[in-house]
């Protein structure tokens, strides 16, 4: 662990070590070798991914986060009502948070912001801008992974506490392990107190509505999943040939789920020099890349009640496409 301060009102730690730029490796070995092979898409996130993923946000089949921001715009004080610190596992670049921050501090109430996310670099220049942006406010934070170092997040001090976990992310992760996660999070909740998780889910509707959001006609998203084999391509000197793989993006009804997949177009045999390792693919073999699970209220009460959590509130986009939902520790 590491920490430096920036400035005044930035303090940044990293929990960062020398081995954690195995995880892709990692992360391969054991998604590769698997009877049905499978990648987690935190990989898609190269500066690449990350532009097209920019991209596909203005797409009119896209409306994820068009949905999601619509909530914020017109909800945000009544989602922050009172709080004086926000803490954000996977902060990124805090785009929509700000509307958050913004309204916490013209109630007068902000105090800190915790973001975590794995590049130090955007922490550090997130936390400046926000201290520029909002006189007064502290920035803690964290360089790691918030699926192993939510323990890290600092003590909440006075005043109610929001964790904000947005985009939908929480889909991306199956049942159990979505489950756990959510437990995590809940941990940083104070028991009998305002402390809430501020979760952003993809709400069930039209399968079509659902696939073309997938599976847009300027072919970006399929850019993005092709896009993963360039970067294994580069950081493990595997051999992909990208224009074999084919983007597929399906809804399981019964699963309730969007997959992304890429789909070998001919047999091929695929070595991956930095793990010393060769992969075989028959004809037509897919190999997944991203679940994106949807949510009725019934099924986020589930999840949330299997980790220890009580919903509160659910707010929704005029289209009811996409929800914003509060929940609290349910021993408080």
């Amino acid at each position: 662990m590491s920490g430096t301060g920036t400035r005044d009102h930035v303090v940044i730690r990293s929990y960062l070590g020398p081995g954690d730029e195995r995880s892709l490796a990692d992360d391969v070995l054991d998604g590769l070798t698997r009877p049905f092979k499978e990648i987690p898409p935190k990989h898609f996130w190269d500066a690449r991914g990350a532009e097209l993923f920019d991209r596909i946000c203005a797409l009119d089949e896209y409306y994820p986060t068009r949905a999601e921001r619509a909530i914020l715009e017109r909800r945000a004080p009544d989602l922050v009502g009172g709080a004086a610190e926000l803490v954000e596992p996977g902060s990124g670049t805090a785009a929509k948070t700000r509307l958050l921050l913004r309204a916490m501090a013209d109630g007068g109430t902000l105090r800190r912001y915790v973001p975590l996310d794995v590049t130090e670099s955007m922490v550090r220049t997130t936390a400046a801008e926000l201290v520029d942006e909002l006189p007064g406010l502290r920035v803690h934070g964290i360089v790691g992974d918030f699926e192993r170092h939510l323990r890290h997040v600092p003590a909440a001090g006075d005043g109610p506490r929001i964790v904000a976990f947005l985009g939908g992310t929480i889909g991306n992760f199956p049942p159990g392990s979505r489950r756990r996660l959510l437990r995590r999070m809940g941990a940083l909740l104070r028991p009998g107190s305002d402390d809430r998780l501020l979760l952003g889910t993809d709400l069930v509707k039209d399968p079509a509505v659902l696939e073309a959001a997938y599976n847009d006609a300027e072919g970006l998203t399929a850019e993005f999943n092709l896009n993963l084999l360039h970067v294994l391509n580069r950081e493990l000197d595997a051999d992909f040939d990208v224009g074999g793989f084919e983007h597929v993006a399906f809804y399981d009804h019964e699963r309730e789920w969007i997959e992304l997949r890429l789909r070998a177009t001919r047999a091929m045999d695929v070595h991956i020099a930095g793990l010393g390792l060769d992969v075989a693919f028959a004809a037509r073999e897919e190999m997944r890349t991203e679940l994106s699970a949807k949510f009725t209220r019934e099924r986020l009460a589930a999840d949330l009640a299997a980790a220890g959590l009580t919903l509160m509130d659910v707010l929704t986009d005029p289209g009811d496409r996409f929800a914003l939902s509060l929940s609290a520790r349910t021993d408080g």
